[in-house]
């Protein structure tokens, strides 16, 4: 039942990275600002990609390493409790 969350999870994360990617990639940049962007606006799109996929990143690794981890805790909780 933990594993569906965390592959509901990844799947969800999987999707919207996807959908972003598709949106920022999509923009055609002519390479000139309109008069009104300030010099210094930053690129939203860009730190929010890379923000969901740092996000879908840390999900894979922890659907990877969960189970182990699991059971290293689990291990160190008998020996104390021993």
């Amino acid at each position: 039942m933990k594993k569906l969350g965390i592959r509901s999870m990844m799947l969800f994360l999987s999707i919207a990275a996807t959908l972003l990617a598709g949106a920022v990639g999509g923009k055609a940049h002519s390479g000139r600002r309109p008069a009104k962007d300030h010099p210094e606006r930053g690129d939203v799109p860009g730190w929010v990609m890379i923000t969901l996929m740092s996000a879908v990143l840390v999900a894979a690794l922890l659907a990877l390493a969960g189970p182990a981890l699991e059971a290293m805790f689990n291990q160190a909780m008998d020996k104390v409790g021993s």
